[in-house]
């Protein structure tokens, strides 16, 4: 307990230590704000990126005078213009992006969202002025799209992410979508992107007066440095970004009807089992999603018999000696409109824990200073995670469940809240609910202090409890996280305490560890060079964590971390630490050191790379022993011309003891896609698992299959008129092998999915 009280105190010092570090002065001076008053469309306007229209003429522009990285509020290598202006339906935004050498422009044909290496132009809309949340899209020169939404409020500080480099961009979110039009083309000039975002597709304050949103257009602009240029300056010493953009008034008068959007889904699929005598099931489901927009700033979403379906692989992940339960991001669209206020410090609520949906409704909106959500579902599975503090169980109750959250947050001040969350799931025998506040203060332009606390009251049946070492009858805990972070362009500081109680559960959440108290701590010192340096930056990161069980105070894990980090021309980045590990696991512990190395380069505009090797000492999860262990992960990517793509990659991970290597997995996924245009695309997926053990090594040998071969193929047809107006006609099949019987396919399955968003 006393040390725990030192290393608290020594966090709390080392917060306000860094409070008061001055920061070093910027190459570019910060400037006031700007305000730009935007007039309505003096024609119409056809969306072909050719602009010809008289109403571009008279629209207002905005030039990207400001280079954010690598340099600070210098001046751009290379000029843009982007104009606004709007009409009573509709947004519309116009770039020119000039450019000295066309030839080098990066531009390719790919699915919305994954062009993110690309040229591109776009801006963020703040529609509410709440200098808080904002829309943003982005487009690359061949009119590909890209939308999301960035928040400088944050989301949860799950291990998976927690030490990850912070940006300056703040928490984006890009499985949003939205339905609106794009065009784009390269001229002898550089490219031009004509845009139209209907307001139907936004959310906005009510009322018939003018508005103020703020604004700020982007270019990226990727060359043997990632250039990111910016319509307006920016104050890298304040740890927000929505906070400084610029304010676009002139907005009156915009459309107040309670625009309607149907989305029927029709599904239809042949599955096969071709294990022994094998079957055939043949299905069509015909489902329906809506979304109305009760008022500009209110929407309610609602599904009936829906398909959830994905027509794409989860990302490969080789799921071997894990303690802890993967991570698997939500994709699917009745989810994700209005996923950033369901976001809270402690991950409490994960939708994929929703897994097949019989129904399902949300209502979620903006109010003034209040945001609120409420979501309700009826699964017909119900899948549940049981949390420790050395590993997660899982486990499953054969009964439908009824999942609800309800989540309300105000804002505080200028950029700080406070929020409430309740989520709920229950079944016949079995419940499980949550109740809890959080916070997010702004302490000063560099400084934001988080929290949340929850408590948990759960209910297993006994058959449940029983089988996975789980309290029976009624059980209830708490979980608390605090995390204060300070942020500026030369210093990063991070300092966060969290306390989950042994029986705490968030069955709704993504929550992998429980009976811990933990207290965490980081610094990163950055250099910048100067424009066509050898680097662009330097870094020095140190991170310490200390963890104990909360039952009894024992110590169970504790880490140092030591990082250097450069990154420079051909877009590289080369990261290498040394880890000093402290672990138990079932009453054992062990010292394992570590190190790795991780680099990523984009050598040239067609070719990508990416490089992890980690090794050292580690656990051994099977048989609870200290063991040597390798990793390694390798991943290209090549583009030829503008509509191929073919990406591999391959992991390899090894485990040995003196007597010699007990564990080999190999996972290799190799993606091979070609789009015909910017709407249609074929794409194949092959992942093959291989995964050895030699059974004389472990301490169980006959507990022990000494091959398992593992494989997926899927082929897929995508044509998508819009975000939501789709068809696709795909293949997919497993296999399955040990070493007494070869690899063999298991099953099959083709199936078409049509969806048709109709809009009132």
């Amino acid at each position: 307990m006393i040390r725990r009280a030192i290393t608290l105190a020594s966090i709390g010092a080392l917060a306000l230590a860094t409070s008061w570090v001055r920061p070093e002065a910027n190459e570019g001076s910060p400037e006031a704000k700007g305000q730009f008053t935007i007039q309505p469309a003096t024609s119409e306007i056809q969306i072909d990126a050719v602009l010809d229209e008289p109403a571009w003429g008279q629209a207002v522009m905005i030039p990207l005078t400001r280079e954010w990285a690598p340099g600070d509020n210098v001046e751009p290598p290379v000029k843009t213009e982007c104009r606004v202006t709007f009409d009573d339906d509709n947004l519309y935004i116009a770039f020119q992006a000039f450019d000295p050498e066309p030839a080098k422009i990066r531009a390719r044909l790919a699915d919305r969202d994954l062009t993110f290496a690309d040229d591109s132009v776009g801006f963020l809309l703040d529609t509410f002025n709440s200098q808080r949340e904002a829309f943003e899209f982005r487009v690359n020169p061949l009119g590909v799209q890209m939308d999301g939404t960035l928040t400088d409020i944050g989301g949860a500080t799950q291990d998976i992410n927690f030490w990850q480099r912070i940006d300056y961009d703040g928490t984006q979110d890009w499985s949003w979508d939205a339905i609106w039009s794009s065009s784009g083309k390269i001229t002898d000039e550089g490219y031009v992107v004509e845009i139209a975002i209907p307001f139907r597709q936004l959310r906005f304050a009510g009322g018939s007066g003018p508005q103020d949103w703020g604004f700020i257009a982007t270019r990226h602009y990727p060359r043997n440095f990632e250039y990111e240029l910016r319509s307006s300056p920016r104050d890298f010493d304040r740890n927000c970004q929505v906070c400084q953009f610029d304010t676009l008034s002139g907005l009156a008068d915009l459309p107040r009807s309670k625009n309607l959007e149907l989305v029927p889904t029709v599904t239809t699929q042949s599955s096969e089992n071709l294990i022994g005598a094998g079957s055939t099931e043949d299905d069509t489901e015909v489902g329906l999603s809506l979304r109305w927009g009760i008022t500009p700033n209110v929407s309610l979403n609602a599904t009936v018999n829906p398909d959830f379906s994905q027509v794409e692989a989860d990302v490969a992940q080789l799921d071997v000696n894990e303690r802890f339960a993967l991570f698997f991001p939500e994709k699917r669209p009745f989810f994700l409109d209005g996923a950033e206020i369901f976001a809270t410090p402690i991950q409490a609520v994960y939708t994929r824990t929703i897994a097949d949906p019989e129904g399902g409704l949300k209502l979620t909106g903006r109010q003034g200073k209040n945001s609120f959500g409420v979501l309700f579902a009826e699964d017909r599975l119900n899948n549940i995670s049981f949390p420790s503090f050395q590993r997660t169980g899982r486990g499953f109750i054969d009964e439908n469940v009824t999942s609800g959250v309800v989540r309300f947050r105000r804002s505080v001040g200028k950029t700080s809240s406070i929020g409430l969350l309740y989520t709920g799931r229950e079944g016949d025998v079995y419940q499980n609910h949550v109740l809890g506040i959080d916070g997010r203060f702004q302490l000063g332009k560099s400084s934001i202090l988080r929290f949340q606390y929850l408590t948990s009251e759960t209910e297993y049946p006994d058959e449940i409890a029983e089988a996975n070492d789980q309290p029976f009858g009624s059980f209830d805990d708490d979980a608390l996280e605090v995390r204060y972070d300070y942020q500026t362009r030369n210093w990063l500081a991070v300092a966060r305490v969290r306390s989950y109680g042994e029986d705490f559960r968030a069955d709704h959440g993504f929550v992998r560890q429980a009976g811990l108290d933990e207290v965490a701590a980081l610094v990163v010192r950055s250099f910048y060079g100067k424009p066509d340096s050898w680097y662009t930056r330097l870094a020095v990161q140190f991170d310490y964590s200390e963890a104990h069980r909360d039952d009894n105070g024992d110590r169970f894990d504790e880490s140092n971390n030591l990082t250097l980090i450069y990154e420079g021309p051909g877009q590289t980045i080369v990261q290498w630490a040394i880890r000093d590990n402290f672990e138990t696991f079932f009453g054992q512990s062990f010292d394992n050191p570590r190190t790795d190395l991780f680099v990523s380069m984009r050598p040239s505009r067609r070719t990508e790379l990416e490089v992890l090797l980690r090794g050292g000492k580690s656990i051994d999860t099977f048989n609870v022993r200290q063991v040597d262990f390798f990793t390694g992960r390798v991943k290209g990517k090549i583009k030829l011309g503008r509509g191929f793509t073919g990406e591999l990659s391959h992991e390899l991970r090894e485990f040995w003891i003196d007597e010699g290597t007990f564990l080999i997995a190999n996972l290799t996924q190799t993606t091979l896609i070609y789009h015909f245009n910017h709407r249609a695309f074929i794409r194949a997926i092959v992942q093959y698992n291989d995964t050895e053990r030699i059974p004389r090594l472990h301490n169980a040998p006959s507990l022990v299959e000494p091959n398992l071969q593992t494989a997926l193929t899927q082929g897929l047809f995508s044509y998508k008129l819009n975000a939501k107006t789709a068809l696709f006609v795909g293949y997919s099949d497993n296999y399955f092998g040990t070493r007494a019987m070869e690899i063999d396919q298991t099953n099959r399955t083709f199936f078409v999915k049509l969806s048709y968003a109709w809009l009132r």
